[in-house]
């Protein structure tokens, strides 16, 4: 009897219940429109598992968003909601570009020296809305959508300047190759994946230190008191604006890592944007689908990033890619309800127990 209660009062079974609600309301979707959901997840569960190297580009694909969710988790643990991962990721991915444009240094000293400014592009970003909470009681939601866009056109403007834009592309120029974090070549061989990159250990890493910094911490303690009551955390001695500034800084710092690791692992360069990329705002679904936990967040980022890139194979079926997005909505949805399926199953567990 204990065990089946805290089955229930834990996340993971309503998790997996959402993820099935997800991919039923996306067959049902695909039903109406004429098409056989059997034939499409059969396509997307092949453009996954069916080869060593699609299980490799799905790692490739998931670690940046693993960094954006533990960025959002942390934040939600914390009291805060930072939707501002997106413009953090942004400026870090920029800060990480143009460093691993100019630096000449080695590979042992370039690629510290780009993850390093990555993560205090991204900090100083969402500090700065952290102060303007503080200091002036600005909604963070809103001065964090404002900075989204402000990293969005910022981007745009350093990739066109002299000396950092390519001839006759849209984008930077590459990252020379003592900023790449690329494993060697007989690794990406044997993977089939020329992008398979040392990235996927820092996100492991990264988790594992956030969790431990979260549960086994004073500062830990002090950021999840604020984020549970504010006032009695100010009444108990804890500078609650101090710790919402810490908060939104280590935050921030996750996503900028989160734009390094996509710039010096996979894409090489920054392309000119037609349009916001998305890793932040795919960050909080991975936060909601591990129910803010750390570690789930590696679970959570492996399986979007892994729907990411088997959903980019769905055109070779017919089906539009959007159908993706339709899933991992549904799944959100059921999440954010999922307190409700919860208190009707603690009821009937107490009437059953009585």
């Amino acid at each position: 009897m204990k065990h089946k209660k805290s089955i229930l009062e834990g996340n993971i079974i309503y998790t997996l219940f959402a993820i099935l609600m997800g991919f039923l309301t996306g067959a049902i979707i695909l039903a109406i429109a004429g098409m056989n959901p059997g034939v499409i997840y059969a396509k997307l569960i092949s453009g996954i598992f069916s080869k060593p190297k699609f299980l490799a580009w799905s790692v490739v694909y998931a670690t940046p968003l693993i960094f954006t969710g533990l960025s959002v988790a942390f934040s939600f643990r914390t009291g805060v909601f930072n939707i501002g991962a997106e413009g953090q990721f942004v400026v870090g991915s920029l800060a990480a570009t143009v460093i691993g444009i100019v630096c000449p240094f080695p590979a042992i000293i370039t690629v510290p020296l780009c993850l390093i400014a990555a993560a205090a592009a991204g900090a100083v970003w969402s500090a700065f809305c952290g102060l303007l909470k503080v200091k002036k009681g600005i909604n963070e939601v809103l001065s964090f959508i404002m900075m989204n866009w402000i990293a969005y056109y910022l981007s745009n403007y350093i990739v066109n300047l002299p000396g950092i834009k390519a001839n006759a592309k849209e984008t930077t120029v590459d990252i020379l190759e003592n900023a790449q974090m690329l494993m060697p070549l007989s690794v990406r061989q044997m993977t089939g994946c020329n992008t398979t990159n040392y990235g996927i250990i820092l996100a492991l890493i990264a988790a594992v230190i956030i969790w431990y910094l979260i549960n086994k911490t004073t500062l830990g303690y002090e950021l999840r008191s604020v984020g549970f009551n504010s006032y009695a955390a100010e009444y108990g001695g804890i500078n609650s604006g101090a710790s919402v500034m810490k908060a939104l800084a280590i935050s921030g710092a996750l996503a900028g890592l989160g734009g390094a690791i996509q710039i010096l692992g996979n894409a090489m360069h920054i392309a000119q944007f037609a349009g916001q990329e998305g890793f932040g705002f795919q960050g909080i679904t991975v936060a909601l689908i591990a129910s803010s936990n750390p570690i789930g967040c590696i679970f959570a980022g492996l399986f979007y990033g892994a729907m990411k890139y088997g959903g980019s194979k769905l055109n070779l079926v017919g089906a539009p890619k959007e159908v993706l997005d339709i899933i991992m909505g549904a799944i959100v949805l059921v999440i954010a309800i999922s307190h409700v399926f919860k208190t009707f199953a603690q009821k009937k567990m107490q009437k059953g127990g009585k």
